[in-house]
């Protein structure tokens, strides 16, 4: 069941399923999300088995804001100085990023997988918005939502990606294509110092220039990580075996298999060429931000064309291009 996210009928119906604890696809900036209310482990449950999901993963949750964050952190966490995590929230939310803080007691254990921390976010996507103030007004407090798609695969940015994953099994709220179209940048904010868990488009330098807050970077930091959604090494793969290799080995490689190459995908910024009728040649656009957007939509359409091998160019090692690199190479490892 497809609801449109334009009709303020459907944006209720979809807070009735949700406050009633049933699961929903919901459109965010960054992909589309397997939402269940956070505050219900039954439903949140259902997350998991829908998604194939190991329970102590835990997921992040969605807020209104930061008034409605409240309800998920630990008792006067927000006050303390330094008070890294509320900057933040202050600074992007809504937006792509997701904060780790340490975890009210009693409050969403399924969603956090068990665990003392809790991830949350605010969305800025208008439906995702307009939802969650429709659950507040019915005593709801949050979303957990991770992307709504099986364990480990490409992560949906449109509406019938959801569907192609669940079937009629789970309504989605149709909004179209997600704006951003990868996961949300994850801060660590429960050690003291920001730590940088999983890149995404609001990146270590953006942080700086507008709070002068420095983030670090995992191998640098002296203590553990909490566990965090969408830290595997292995994830957002295709069913085709992805591999990334440069524009030359590419080149090479084709040249070498002639007319009779097998049905490779190959996403590359340098182009490339083949004579083979099954190859299926696509270009990565030069800006980071669009093809961050275009990333899962092109892993899911070579696997919808059939391809056994996927071929990406490696993207370049400046800052705003990270966070396609990390999905990438999860993508690789998968």
């Amino acid at each position: 069941m497809l609801l449109d996210a334009s009709s303020p009928a459907a944006i209720e119906q979809a807070a009735d399923i949700l406050a009633s604890g049933g699961l929903l696809g919901l459109p965010t900036e960054t992909v589309y999300g397997l939402a269940a209310r956070a505050d219900n482990d039954e439903a949140v449950n259902a997350i998991f088995t829908t998604k194939g999901r190991p329970k102590g993963h835990p997921l992040i949750v969605h807020v209104l804001d930061a008034a409605a964050a409240e309800a998920f952190v630990a008792e006067g966490f927000l006050q303390q100085l330094p008070d890294h995590a509320a900057a933040l929230m202050r600074a992007f939310w809504p937006g792509p990023l997701t904060v780790i803080v340490p975890r009210r007691a009693d409050v969403a254990d399924a969603a956090a997988g068990q665990h003392a921390t809790i991830g949350l976010r605010s969305p800025a996507h208008p439906a995702a918005q307009a939802v969650l103030k429709a659950l507040l007004a019915r005593g709801v407090p949050g979303l957990a939502a991770p992307s709504a798609n099986r364990f480990g695969s490409v992560s949906p940015t449109t509406a019938q990606h959801v569907t192609q994953e669940f079937g009629e099994a789970v309504p989605v709220l149709d909004a179209g294509a997600c704006p951003v179209g990868i996961e949300s940048t994850i801060i660590d904010c429960t050690r003291g110092t920001p730590v940088l868990l999983r890149p995404g488009v609001i990146t270590p330098e953006a942080i700086w220039q507008k709070l002068q807050v420095r983030v670090q970077y995992p191998q640098t930091a002296t203590d553990n990580a909490p566990q965090a959604p969408g830290t595997l090494a292995a994830h957002y793969a295709p069913r085709a075996k992805l591999r990334l290799m440069g524009a030359k080995d590419m080149q090479a490689a084709l040249d070498l298999l002639g007319k009779d190459a097998p049905a490779i995908g190959i996403w590359s910024r340098t182009p490339v060429r083949s004579k083979a009728s099954k190859v299926r040649l696509a270009a990565m656009p030069d800006n980071a931000a669009e093809a961050a957007r275009e990333l899962f939509a092109r892993l899911r359409a070579f696997d919808e064309q059939g391809v056994t091998l996927i071929w990406v160019e490696p993207v370049p090692t400046s800052p705003e291009w990270e966070a396609v690199a990390d999905r990438l190479q999860r993508a690789a490892a998968g």
